[in-house]
């Protein structure tokens, strides 16, 4: 039998403000069975996804362990929607013309999301450099 994930996942930076805010907008608006999850709160291992992974881009783990990003991750994020009008965007975002130009925005707002509404400067730095305590670096 081959390795499956039940329910998908959807994986963010829960150490990032932004993320996680965005996370949250989602879980409140998008109605979907994929879990959406902290991926610093979840064991990659089984998923098949790595800290260089998670650490640059969302990832969208499906049922038959096969990982998308970034926007790609977004957009079957989207078509698993049991609204229609969020699987109708989530199409649009998977058309290849669309990706073209998602990729690029994506990349901008990833590397800038420390000065997104939400955001923190803990959202700017890499995984290995962020502050995880309260008094200073790790």
């Amino acid at each position: 039998m081959p390795n499956t994930v039940s329910p998908p996942v959807f994986l963010f930076d829960g150490d990032c403000a932004f993320c996680s805010s965005c996370a949250r907008w989602l879980t409140g608006h998008v109605p979907t069975p994929v879990a959406i999850e902290p991926w610093q709160w979840t064991d990659l291992g089984p998923l098949g996804a790595t800290l260089d992974e998670v650490d640059v881009a969302v990832v969208l783990v499906d049922v038959t362990l096969r990982r998308t990003h970034g926007p790609e991750a977004i957009g079957g994020l989207l078509r698993s929607s049991t609204a229609g009008f969020w699987r109708w965007c989530g199409r649009v975002l998977g058309l290849r013309p669309t990706l073209v130009l998602a990729w690029p925005v994506y990349r901008c707002v990833a590397r800038n999301r420390h000065r997104m509404p939400g955001g923190t400067a803990q959202c700017s730095l890499p995984q290995a450099e962020r502050d995880h305590t309260p008094g200073g670096p790790r």
